[in-house]
């Protein structure tokens, strides 16, 4: 079993990509299957890892929404034909922030420890 920082560095990287996969705004996002690819792509992974965290960091830590994560995984993993490009580009811009902002949080306290 991996530690717990392993995986949340794996998804502090992902976000980051996303971050500068998205940088040339929201008509970029919506005309290129390349990006939209890479963005989907670099969501699915960190909400697997996600699943890989300790239940005690994610107890300690229950403001992230766990759960929701997990549950928008099993979205672009079951559901990819009916993913929604409107819905996901409102993630990145709203919740893909606050979440590095917790995952950095996060990290700080391990390497405080």
């Amino acid at each position: 079993m991996k530690d717990d920082r392993f995986y949340l560095i794996h998804i502090r990287d992902c976000i980051a990509r996303i971050e500068q996969y998205i940088r040339e705004g929201q008509t970029r996002f919506q005309n290129d299957t390349k990006t939209q690819d890479a963005v989907l792509r670099n969501l699915q992974v960190p909400a697997e890892s996600t699943q890989r965290l300790s239940d005690g960091l994610k107890a300690r830590h229950s403001q992230v929404p766990w759960r929701t994560i997990a549950a928008f995984r099993n979205v672009l993993v079951h559901g990819y034909l009916g993913v929604n490009l409107e819905r996901v580009s409102q993630i990145l811009h709203e919740d893909m922030p606050p979440l590095m902002g917790q995952i950095l949080e996060i990290l700080k306290e391990l390497e405080a420890r």
